[in-house]
Parts: structure tokens; C-alpha cells; sequence
């Protein structure tokens, strides 16, 4: 079977190391991108660089960052990452690589958040980016139907990963309560195998239940 190529934001770890594993057992190559996604002009040069060695067949938007707490107590410098990495860059991505993508009538694959589908207490603004993905995805498909390019949405429950490093919270021990990263990778295939267009794709934990941090704990 041919290679076909693949980038996806956030291969490092989580969610995106999985989907990366997964690809390449199944003859994707990865394009690990150097520049950091908030320098869209940098990731422009890197992009046509890219293009000229190899066509992008999938585009997987998995990188992402949060912060959940009252909207007065987040900086401004904090509001504007969230906003490039979240939304911007995914957006920006897409339309560097949308001609190649029409090229191999490829996949465009925008990981999002169950946050996208409902509304919480402390999350405006990750809620924000992320429906704000969720939408651009649902509008794109409608856009790019009739040159064969596949969009989607995956909107994950609560996933086992490092994104809650820096949080105030984790996923709980409690069975069932939450995803393993490979539970939202075997998805991608589900997408990209399928005969029609998933469009939109929620997944989530049978339970509800997470764990606050101690915060006296080093």
C-alpha cells in the first residue's frame, strides 16, 4: 500500500501521540511540524515547504490547551493562547493545506471537546474555542462536499491525558468515567474508513465523575 500523509497537531503526547501510532499502522507517514502554532507566519513558510516535497492527504487538528476558572481571573495573554491554539491555528492550517487536500481528495479531522456540545460552569472560554472548531468543521464540510474532502468533528468526553497537568482537576479512578486516548484514535478510522462522511462525532464516558487536586500537594 502507498504511503499517504498525514500532520497532526499535538503527535507529542495524549490524544495525538495515539491517533500517530494508529496512522502508522496503517501506512500514514507523519509530517511532525517545528514551528509553534500561534507564529502563523512561521507555520505558513513551513507549510509551502512541505508541499513542495509531498502532497497532505489527512490534516488532524488534535492540539489543544485548557483552563477552566472564572472569565474576570484569566489574563488577556492567556485568552489570546487558548484562542490561537485552540482556534486559530486549526483554521489557519486548513487553509494553507486545502489545495493539496482537494488534491488527494483527503480527510480533514478537527479534535473538539464535549465541551462543544454543552455548557459549564468555568468553561466560556475553552467552551468558546472549542464550538468555535466544531462549527468551522460542519460549515467546511458543506463547503468542500462537492471536491471530495472529508470533515469531521470528534468531540471527546473527558480523556485520560496530560491536558490536565496544569489544571485544578483530573479524570477520576473511577471505572468508566473517562476515555483512554486510544478509545478517540480508533475513531479517526472509523472516519476515515467510513463509505459516507461522519460529519460529527461525540464520544463519551459512561459515568460522570472527576477528581479535585490537592492543592498543598508538591
Amino acid at each position: 500500500m502507498d504511503k499517504k500523509y498525514a500532520i497532526v497537531t499535538g503527535y507529542s503526547s495524549g490524544i495525538g501521540k495515539a491517533i500517530c501510532d494508529l496512522l502508522k499502522e496503517n501506512s500514514y507517514k507523519i509530517i511532525c511540524l517545528k514551528t509553534r502554532l500561534e507564529d502563523t507566519k512561521a507555520l505558513e513558510i513551513e507549510i509551502k515547504d512541505i508541499l513542495k516535497q509531498c502532497d497532505i492527504s489527512l490534516l488532524i487538528n488534535c492540539a489543544g490547551i485548557g483552563i477552566f476558572q472564572p472569565h474576570e481571573e484569566i489574563s488577556i495573554e492567556k485568552i489570546k493562547e487558548l484562542i490561537d491554539i485552540n482556534l486559530t491555528a486549526p483554521i489557519v492550517l486548513t487553509k494553507l493545506l486545502l489545495r493539496s487536500l482537494k488534491k488527494t481528495k483527503g480527510t480533514i479531522i478537527n479534535i473538539s471537546s464535549i465541551e462543544a456540545t454543552k455548557h459549564s460552569k468555568f468553561s466560556a472560554l475553552y467552551t468558546a474555542t472549542k464550538s468555535g472548531l466544531r462549527d468551522f468543521s460542519l460549515c467546511l464540510f458543506e463547503e468542500l462536499r462537492k471536491a471530495d474532502v472529508k470533515v469531521a468533528s470528534i468531540n471527546p468526553d473527558i480523556t485520560k491525558t496530560n491536558f490536565f497537568d496544569d489544571l485544578q482537576f483530573e479524570p477520576s479512578s473511577q471505572k468508566d468515567s473517562y476515555l483512554d486516548p486510544f478509545d478517540v484514535a480508533q475513531n479517526v478510522l472509523v472516519i476515515l474508513n467510513s463509505n459516507g462522511t461522519i460529519t460529527d462525532l461525540t464520544i463519551r464516558a459512561q459515568k460522570f465523575a472527576i477528581s479535585k487536586k490537592n492543592k498543598n500537594k508538591n
